[in-house]
């Protein structure tokens, strides 16, 4: 009798482990139980977007209860959508922020995805166009007077005393690398891992000129307005914790994460990889965390630079107080 009590208290052991091992994953949250988000980013899709790409086949933002869909579009458009709450959260730079709020948009900066401002100057290297000082009578092309690059352009012209009409403007819409290629303008402006980029493949060498090297300005990161903010924290929160979560594993895992982006953007595959990895590989450095900081945390003094740089330039009339343009609530969770 002691053997058979023995035999099935075995059998039921057995079996309770069998269960435990067998039992399955728990399961996503079922699409329709998702929060929908559109975040409005770059102008097309990129592999320069790859942490959101990641974060949403690997399902991190499912766990956090969203359902992200990217948006492309211009960044002032965003800002004016956003700021009137038509839409929630993009993806926009420091000074961008500091525009919505002195002409009174409720944008707030919760999350910094970008360590270091991305966009420079760049020239052929034989044009000799090392500093701010020597693109004095030169021909610079740039999008548009808009934007990331704009503002980057003015505070490079700064570094150097210059002004607009030291110089030449060009808008050449975004053909950067060509219009430099073919001697349409003697320097353009781009994100440091496009036009130079790009350049560099074809065996074209350059020199840069870049913001952060004479001030201090918050670049790209995560921008939603106060309405959001205040009537759901929790979705700001659930937005902000995923995407750094899909920044902390694009950098451990690039291979992975940059064949994830190519299902996201095909067109980046095939003859066009070479020149997309390079450019994925570039941006890398510009969404590490230095050493000492808080992932995703804002630094006052930079917003405090990029306020007065704004209206002694004229970029702006007005700026609200520093401290109104972020919050790093989300990030110190």
């Amino acid at each position: 009798m002691r053997i058979k009590i023995l035999l099935l208290f075995t059998l039921f052991s057995l079996l309770l482990a069998a269960c435990a091992v067998s039992a399955p994953a728990a399961e996503p949250p079922a699409p329709d139980a998702l929060t929908p988000v559109d975040l409005g980013v770059g102008f097309i899709p990129s592999v320069q977007f790859a942490p959101f790409y990641v974060g949403i086949e690997k399902g991190f933002f499912a766990e956090e209860g969203v359902d992200l869909k990217l948006a492309h579009g211009f960044e002032n458009d965003y800002l004016k959508l956003v700021g009137v709450n038509d839409a929630q959260f993009m993806v926009g730079s420091g000074d961008q922020v500091v525009l919505g709020r002195g002409q009174g948009l409720p944008v707030r900066y919760v999350m910094a995805w970008y360590t270091r401002y991305p966009v420079v100057v760049f020239a052929k290297e034989s044009a000799q166009i090392n500093a701010p000082a020597d693109l004095r009578g030169k021909r610079i092309g740039l999008p548009g007077l808009f934007g990331a690059n704009y503002v980057a352009l003015r505070g490079i012209l700064a570094a150097g005393g210059l002004t607009e009409q030291d110089v030449t403007l060009e808008s050449i819409g975004f053909t950067q690398a060509a219009a430099l290629s073919e001697d349409q303008v003697d320097a353009a402006v781009d994100y440091a891992v496009n036009g130079p980029v790009v350049l560099g493949l074809a065996g074209e060498a350059t020199t840069q000129i870049g913001l952060d090297e004479y001030m201090a300005m918050p670049s790209n990161g995560l921008v939603t307005n106060e309405q959001t903010i205040t009537e759901q924290p929790e979705l700001v929160a659930s937005v902000v914790r995923a995407t750094l979560r899909s920044i902390e594993y694009t950098l451990a895992n690039p291979d992975e994460a940059f064949a994830i982006a190519l299902k996201f953007v095909p067109e980046a595959g095939g003859d066009n990889e070479r020149a997309n990895r390079a450019v994925f590989d570039a941006s890398l450095p510009y969404w590490t965390t230095p050493p000492g900081r808080t992932p995703g945390a804002s630094d006052l003094a930079a917003w405090e630079s990029a306020a007065q740089f704004m209206l002694d330039v004229g970029l702006a009339d007005q700026v609200a107080p520093a401290a109104e343009h972020f919050t790093n609530e989300f990030v110190e969770q």
